[in-house]
C-alpha cells in the first residue's frame, strides 16, 4: 500500500477507537506508519480524511441490509421486502455499533466538527440513494429525483431514528416486525380516508 491507503486504513482503525473528536492528526500517523506532510498532501487536511475513512467505513454496510429475496425482484417495494430490510439493518446493529455510534457523534456534535459535518452532508444524498434502491428494488441510477427526495428521506429518517433506540436500550427498541405493521396501519387509514 501506498501512503495515501495507509493512511486511510489508519484513519478507520482511529475512528473506530476513539471517533471523531478524539482523533488526532498525530493519532493516524501513528496508526498509519507515514508521516503528517502525507496527510496534507493526499488528502488536504484531516477533516477530509476522517470523512472519507467513515464514508469507507459505512459503505459496505448497504449490502448487509441488502434483502436476498428480493435482491432479483426490481421494482418491488412491498412490505415483505420493507420487513426484511430492517430485519437486516437490526441484525446488522451488534457489528456495525462503533460505526452507528460515530454517526451520532456526528450529529450530536456537529459544532464541534464543522469541517467533517459539512462533508458528510455531501455524502448524504449518495446514503439516501442507496436505501431507496434497498426498499424499492429501483436500480440506484434509475430512481427518479421525486421519488429520492420524497421515499428515501422516509427510509433515511426511520433509520436514524431506529439506530438510535436500538443504540440506546436494545431490550425496548422498535422491531421491523412493528415498523411493518405501523406502516400497514397508516396505509390502511390513508387508503379508508380516516
Amino acid at each position: 500500500m501506498g501512503h495515501r491507503e495507509d493512511l486511510l486504513e489508519g484513519a478507520k482503525r482511529c475512528l473506530l477507537e476513539k471517533g471523531f473528536a478524539r482523533t488526532t492528526a498525530r493519532d493516524i500517523v501513528k496508526e498509519s506508519g507515514t508521516n503528517l506532510g502525507s496527510i496534507g498532501y493526499h488528502y488536504g487536511s484531516k477533516d477530509a480524511l476522517l470523512a472519507e475513512a467513515y464514508i469507507a467505513l459505512i459503505e459496505p454496510m448497504g449490502e448487509q441490509f441488502e434483502s436476498p429475496r428480493a435482491a432479483g425482484a426490481a421494482g418491488q417495494g412491498g412490505l415483505e421486502r420493507f420487513q426484511e430490510v430492517w430485519e437486516n439493518v437490526i441484525r446488522s446493529i451488534p457489528e456495525a455499533r462503533p460505526i452507528w455510534m460515530m454517526t451520532l457523534e456526528v450529529i450530536t456534535q456537529g459544532e464541534r466538527l464543522a469541517g467533517i459535518r459539512e462533508l458528510l452532508i455531501k455524502a448524504q444524498k449518495q446514503g439516501r440513494s442507496g436505501l431507496t434502491a434497498l426498499f424499492t428494488g429501483i436500480e440506484e441510477s434509475e430512481i427518479p429525483d421525486d421519488v429520492l427526495e420524497s421515499e428515501g428521506r422516509l427510509y433515511t429518517t426511520l433509520l436514524n431514528g431506529l439506530m438510535v433506540q436500538w443504540l440506546f436500550d436494545p431490550e425496548s427498541a422498535t422491531t421491523a416486525g412493528q415498523l411493518t405493521e405501523g406502516l400497514r396501519r397508516v396505509m390502511e387509514r390513508a387508503r379508508d380516508g380516516a
